[in-house]
């Protein structure tokens, strides 16, 4: 992973977000991790990621055994 000083981040942030466009860079201060910085593809790619999964849940979850009416379905999913 790569890291990065709050200092650095402060004096060009432009450089930071182009080296978290691929992988997250830890931002330190005083030798600690105080947070990350996630380039856009990767954010967008780990929030897909998540609606995904929880998508996957509600329909594994899901007792169409009832034959409920697809709008009841769609608003329960939040769709």
């Amino acid at each position: 992973m790569n890291t990065t000083s709050i200092s650095q981040l402060k004096i060009n942030p432009s450089a930071v977000i182009s080296m978290a466009a691929d992988y997250p860079v830890a931002v330190e201060n005083r030798n600690k991790i105080q947070g990350y910085v996630l380039g856009k593809n990767l954010y967008e790619a780990m929030v897909t990621f998540i609606e995904n999964y929880i998508d996957k849940k509600a329909f594994k979850n899901a007792d169409f055994s009832k034959g409920r009416k697809a709008e009841d379905v769609f608003r329960d999913l939040g769709l």
